[in-house]
């Protein structure tokens, strides 16, 4: 297993578990892919030597805390109290020498430390005055996302670091602009910073949310009661002080004749990477995964490739990992898997399914069966919300995702989980309804 030439950047591995067999005139291979760094250091920051992106302990990284300042955050008071509280605590867990910087929210997007169009620098001091500051935060005004994120990317992109990412904060729907406007602060976002997103309370958009989130290759969740943010604001901070290596992207070569069908990350949460695609050279394309610390994430390939005869055997995809750099340049970070199509007349070989590419096939499916099935209860067609839900919990008992059967069951009554019989329920409380919707794409890691 290759590494990336310092010591203490993380080693990449890539395993592939696939069935290679093909029938005669078969051309549809899938395969799941496993890229595993290890050996960077512990996530929370406690990395223990000077890094290939400068000194100090861990590589250096900028981080930009948004936290809305809405009308709306004053209800109920304790709203802004605990957000004030969150944030400080998400400061007290940046290490030091890390830039950051916090922003407040509204219909327009405010520096509230530093200030001045620049970043501080943490350290006691600077902790200290950012708490201070943190106690002028007040509730008014309307909310347009798309100015606090690109107040962030410019602040971000102020100074020359490795790792840039944001944690934002909402409470409501973004009301104050187009939803346009939001697409094309996305836009202008994307690769230059990741963003986690959270949702507090109930009155936000949880398709809103998880957008920014997938665009800016973060996390996104649901924090219904106030009183959740500082543990989850710090839990937030403490992962992003783990990040050691940005702009890692999957590298898929494929040979002539072959057409890549899908690419999407199927594990810790289900996220379409398809038309993401950067080319990078002959037949070769960069897949963008964000930032990485040590940590696992699992991805499935769908590569269509030219019939062939039986007996015969070609390579369907070459996987491997870049760090793409400012300059354009792309490093390879070591680590490298092959996809294999081989044809055979063994029915028994040719039409067994892979264990890894079919529970993560039930995970998008489980995924896409909750999306469907709560959109269809909001638009009333409930017979059809009923089948898709019924679905969506015969997947989650037989796939093992314990925590989505649990979710689900808030919001029907589960008559027998393996055919998957189900009624609504008549009465949903919304904060269990949403926190179904914000988590649908979690996934659990098929037992290997």
């Amino acid at each position: 297993m290759a590494n990336f030439a310092k010591p203490d950047v993380p080693q990449f591995s890539v395993d592939v578990y696939q069935n290679e067999y093909l029938p005669e005139g078969g051309r549809e291979v899938n395969a799941i892919v496993t890229v595993t760094a290890t050996g960077g250091g512990a996530v929370g920051g406690a990395v223990t030597a000077p890094h290939l992106y400068g000194g100090g302990r861990g590589p250096s990284a900028a981080v930009a805390v948004m936290v809305d300042c809405s009308g709306s955050m004053d209800y109920p008071p304790a709203k802004m109290r605990n957000a004030r509280d969150a944030t400080a605590a998400a400061i007290d867990t940046l290490r030091d020498g890390v830039h950051f910087t916090v922003i407040a929210g509204t219909h327009v997007a405010q520096e509230v430390y530093p200030g001045g169009g620049r970043l501080a620098v943490a350290d006691a001091t600077t902790r200290e005055q950012a708490k201070q500051a943190l106690r002028r935060l007040g509730a008014g005004g309307g909310t347009a996302i798309g100015t606090w994120l690109r107040l962030a990317g410019r602040l971000l992109s102020s100074t020359d670091v490795a790792i840039r990412h944001g944690i934002l904060l909402t409470d409501g729907r973004n009301e104050h602009e187009s939803p346009q406007d939001l697409r094309a602060a996305l836009d202008e976002c994307a690769g230059r910073f990741t963003c986690d997103a959270r949702g507090v309370g109930t009155d936000w958009e949880v398709k809103e949310v998880t957008a920014i989130a997938s665009a800016l290759l973060g996390t996104a969740d649901i924090v219904a009661d106030p009183a959740g943010l500082t543990a989850d604001f710090t839990r937030m901070m403490e992962t992003a002080m783990g990040k050691e290596v940005a702009d890692v992207a999957l590298r898929v070569w494929t040979p002539v004749g072959a057409n890549l069908r899908f690419v999407k990350q199927v594990a810790p949460a289900v996220e379409e990477l398809t038309d993401r695609r950067a080319e990078a050279g002959p037949r070769s394309g960069d897949y963008p995964t964000g930032s990485w610390g040590d940590e696992s994430r699992d991805y499935h390939l769908c590569v269509e490739v030219p019939a062939a005869g039986l007996g015969q055997e070609m390579l369907a995809a070459r996987i491997s990992l870049v760090v793409r750099q400012p300059d354009g340049q792309a490093h390879s970070l070591g680590g490298q898997g092959l996809v294999r199509a081989v044809w055979t007349d063994d029915m028994a070989a040719s039409t067994s399914i892979n264990p890894q590419v079919a529970h993560y096939t039930g995970q998008a499916e489980l995924a896409q069966a909750i999306q469907q099935g709560l959109d269809l209860r909001k638009a009333g067609d409930f017979e059809r919300a009923t089948a898709k839900l019924g679905r969506a919990v015969q997947l989650a008992s037989a796939s093992g995702n314990a925590d989505t059967a649990k979710l689900l069951s808030k919001v029907v009554d589960v008559v027998d989980a393996a055919t998957g019989t189900v009624r609504l329920k008549a009465k949903v409380a919304e904060a269990d309804e949403m926190t179904l919707e914000t988590r649908s794409t979690k996934t659990v890691r098929v037992k290997k």
